[in-house]
């Protein structure tokens, strides 16, 4: 039977993006085929035990340049999958060759067949492994050096751009937005690696990384120009990301907006872990720059937000249906009918809303509505609502 090592590899380079390596990398790639279709002829004409089958050298070395390289896992267990495919229409195609019987020829095929999905179930198992040590030795490695030199980056003040620069070996003139991103549960750590990912896709480039600890990861991307970064597709692809969530900086000019991004985007995490966002994924800093300017005083906001409010700031679902109204109403330059719209339901429940808030204010809205809008703020952002005083009937 003819195995040619080969035209497999040539499958996959076609089929699978992720083996389109450098030379060096597909001679190792080539090595790796080679090995696990000789471990697989040598299984079949000699009849060894899967027990004492082993991933091959070249095969397990192979796996730990594809964690290296930040190649997905799933891809490189795709290719031994359609390595098995391809070895099995050989044999079919090898026994229609021959003069034999065609229950024989069947049963051959299915015995090999056997022989070959045990086979590959046992060196998937071990790929995996080697694949996922690799991958976190390599991540430990790599990014704990990168991380102690962006923590002094940020830590030093005084730094040029181009001693920043030298201790980081990047390029940080031009414009910069900072990004945290996070994940609530240890179990969804596995998100984190979605992270460098869905920041490209938002910015067109590759961002720095780095794992600040093992739930958050710090990341910057880089533009030429000041950028406006469009970023509704990026909050709706972070729903299908478990627990993850993302604070962004706004855009800063080489280090010192490298600097100052950073320290809005944790503003923003910081907000974002407090206010009771719901189903929100994705934190600008813009959205929440007050409310960050005032974290660091939520006491003294609580009892200010319970003087100007009074009994709106209650915290329980009537009232804050009841604020969410006046919000929006707001923000709509006090139109009804936009107020309406942009919460999807009728305009006068909008006005019905907006009159049992001004009784609970004891004054119209439109009386002190700067301060209105900055306690309503400090009560959906910071969670500067008071306590309950009864169960209140929905309005």
């Amino acid at each position: 039977m003819a195995c040619c090592p080969g035209s497999m590899t040539a499958m996959f380079i076609n089929i699978i993006p992720e083996f389109r390596h450098d030379q060096a990398v597909q001679r190792l790639m080539v090595a790796s085929t080679s090995s696990s279709l000789s471990a697989v002829v040598d299984m079949v004409m000699l009849g060894i035990s899967l027990e004492d089958i082993s991933v091959p050298p070249a095969a397990a070395e192979y796996a730990r340049r594809f964690a290296q390289h930040d190649l997905s896992l799933e891809a490189l267990l795709r290719a031994y999958r359609l390595g098995e495919h391809t070895f099995l229409q050989w044999v079919i195609q090898d026994l229609s060759q021959r003069a034999m019987p065609a229950d024989d020829a069947l049963a051959v095929t299915s015995r090999i067949a056997l022989l070959v999905n045990g086979y590959i179930d046992r060196v998937i198992e071990g790929l995996t492994d080697i694949y996922q040590t690799e991958r976190q030795r390599w991540e430990e490695r790599s990014d704990a050096t990168r991380t102690a030199q962006v923590r002094a980056v940020l830590a030093t003040d005084g730094l040029t751009t181009s001693m920043a620069e030298q201790m980081l070996g990047l390029a940080l003139r031009g414009w910069h937005i900072a990004a945290v991103a996070w994940v609530s549960a240890s179990d969804e750590a596995v998100h984190l690696h979605a992270v460098g990912r869905l920041l490209a896709e938002a910015s067109g480039g590759t961002p720095v990384l780095v794992h600040a600890d093992a739930s958050t990861i710090w990341a910057w991307m880089s533009f030429p120009d000041r950028p406006s970064l469009n970023v509704d597709p990026l909050a709706a692809r972070l729903a299908e990301y478990g627990s993850l969530r993302i604070a962004l900086g706004e855009p800063g000019a080489e280090v010192a907006g490298f600097r100052t991004s950073h320290e809005e985007a944790l503003r923003a995490r910081q907000v974002a872990e407090i206010g009771a966002q719901g189903a929100q994924r994705l934190y600008p800093h813009a959205q929440v720059a007050l409310a960050g300017l005032l974290i660091d005083r939520r006491d003294a906001v609580r009892v200010w937000v319970q003087r100007t409010l009074g009994p709106l700031a209650r915290d329980d679902q009537s009232a804050a249906r009841l604020r969410e109204t006046l919000r929006v109403l707001l923000e709509a330059n006090g139109s009804y009918l936009e107020a309406a719209a942009r919460m999807h339901v009728h305009k006068n429940t909008v006005l019905y809303r907006v009159r049992k808030a001004e009784e609970l204010l004891g004054r119209p809205v439109t009386d002190g509505r700067l301060a209105i809008e900055v306690a309503l703020l400090a009560c959906d952002q910071l969670a500067a609502t008071t306590e309950a005083v009864a169960p209140q009937p929905p309005p």
